[in-house]
């Protein structure tokens, strides 16, 4: 088994992977891999959340970081927190996931686009093909590099 079978797995960069919620044993796969962070933005209740998970991380010598994003209500102070994490390993391999890859996949679009100056297209996930992001996540997705100011 590779990482490209977590559930959703989407490589967006050569650093930047991001997916649905690994499985407890996919992390191995993930430090195997030389990612040097896991940024979780799934809440602790998410259908498959993993109770220990910043534990299992931590011990296969990878950074944890948890940023649960209400699904329903995402806030632009949890983008810009994003945005200083990412940027915190700039240049590392990064595995971010959430429950499905929908959360990551419009932090990620914003993250590449603004910060990296990544095209449009090139930002998109291909979650998207498949995913319509709501009102909320299309005002995530809308906001300026002026409006995240860090």
């Amino acid at each position: 088994m590779g990482i490209e079978e977590i559930y959703n797995f989407v490589q967006l960069t050569d650093t930047i992977a991001t997916s649905g919620q690994p499985l407890e044993g996919e992390f191995t796969l993930i430090a195997k891999s030389s990612h040097k962070a896991v940024i979780n933005l799934a809440m602790h209740n998410s259908d498959d959340a993993i109770a220990n998970e910043g534990n299992i991380v931590t011990t296969l010598g990878m950074s944890y970081f948890h940023l649960p994003v209400p699904f329903e209500a995402p806030a632009i102070e949890h983008l810009k927190l994003f945005f200083k994490i990412m940027e915190c390993f700039k240049g590392e391999k990064v595995w971010a996931h959430c429950a499905a890859n929908y959360r990551v996949s419009a932090f990620m679009y914003q993250y590449l686009k603004l910060l990296r100056g990544i095209s449009t297209q090139e930002a998109k996930s291909s979650i998207f093909d498949f995913w319509q992001p709501d009102a909320a996540w299309k005002g995530i997705m809308e906001l300026s590099k002026e409006e995240i100011t860090l």
